[in-house]
């Protein structure tokens, strides 16, 4: 196979400037002896520029990830001016066919990286995306959702004392962005380690399309590839809207009593100290127990269950003072 000086190799195949290419990430099989592929979509502009590397799924019951990178791909925004897109819409195909954020193993996949060759199935996952794609990536877009019955507000995640980071997620344009630290064998913490820019976008929760979540995400991709060069001139670029809402300390409000969950408040919304946020009641009509904000701050997960236990994660909340970290929400 002769190469040119701008060929890319992707799991074996060549991929040249102005060539569009749908390659088979495929290692392992079913009980049933079926072999599962994990399309790996690559787009790449006749000009040389920047590899940008898309991916939703790596929990396989985030759907809105999902439909972001489904977008990006039914709509040609991952067609590029210049440089090359790699979209991968799930790349925990073995989740998403069970509809389960974990692998058949049980393990979480993003935490996992850069995994192993001869370790669990997610584990080898990460090691082949980790040794044969990431490589090939300048900047990474990572989409998820809360998990269970949290819900996310869109929201772009990013280490802090991250200059180049917090510009591109200026650019991105989520209503928040949210200094959070990379956890030890993350996706995140990978790219860190390899000196790959990554964002990483939540928004809604799992096992659910939200429209809303979605098009923040589009959109959001969008302005980034066009910050980048990379956008076709094709598409129009989203007006940027405000800028986006920094978060650098945050908190869970948990549950102070077990039983069925009212929430008073929508996701996004700015209170003060003492709001009514929710309330908790038996189902027996005697007891009603409030929960009130502890600080003022902007409620950037709500969770959506209709029963929670004691010590359950109902909100998350923004702070400013540190030392408001371990107080508990005021109730009544």
């Amino acid at each position: 196979m002769g190469l040119e000086v701008n060929d890319m190799i992707i799991l074996g195949e060549k991929i040249s400037l102005g060539e569009s290419k749908t390659i088979n990430f495929s290692f392992a099989k079913l009980y049933t002896a079926t072999r599962v592929e994990i399309p790996v979509i690559v787009e790449r502009a006749n000009e040389p520029g920047p590899t940008v590397l898309i991916t939703g799924g790596i929990h396989g019951d985030e759907i809105n990830g999902v439909e972001i990178v489904r977008q990006l791909i039914a709509r040609k925004i991952n067609k590029p001016a210049k440089g090359t897109t790699i979209c991968i819409p799930i790349l925990n195909i073995f989740g998403f066919l069970n509809a389960e954020r974990a692998f058949p193993d049980g393990r979480d996949l993003n935490r996992v990286f850069p995994g192993t060759k001869t370790g669990s199935l997610a584990s080898r996952v990460a090691y082949h995306f980790s040794k044969k794609i990431l490589p090939h990536a300048d900047y990474c877009l990572d989409f998820h959702t809360g998990g269970a019955q949290r819900f996310n507000a869109a929201q772009i995640r990013i280490a802090p004392d991250n200059e180049e980071l917090l510009e591109l997620a200026t650019v991105f344009n989520s209503p928040f962005t949210v200094f959070s630290k990379n956890l030890s064998k993350s996706y995140r913490n990978t790219c860190e380690e390899m000196g790959i820019p990554i964002l990483l976008f939540e928004g809604g929760k799992s096992l659910e399309s939200n429209k809303h979540i979605v098009k923040e995400g589009v959109d959001g991709v969008i302005r980034v590839l066009n910050h980048l060069n990379v956008l076709s001139s094709k598409h129009e670029v989203p007006q940027v809207k405000t800028t986006p809402v920094i978060i650098k300390n945050s908190r869970w409000i948990r549950a102070q009593k077990s039983g069925l969950l009212h929430i008073k408040i929508e996701c996004n919304k700015h209170v003060v100290k003492g709001e009514f946020l929710a309330t908790i009641t038996d189902p027996y009509g005697t007891m009603r127990f409030k929960v009130l904000a502890p600080n003022e701050g902007y409620i950037i997960n709500v969770n959506q269950a209709p029963i929670v236990n004691q010590g359950d994660a109902i909100f998350h909340i923004s702070y400013e003072n540190p030392s408001n970290k371990n107080k508990q929400s005021l109730a009544g």
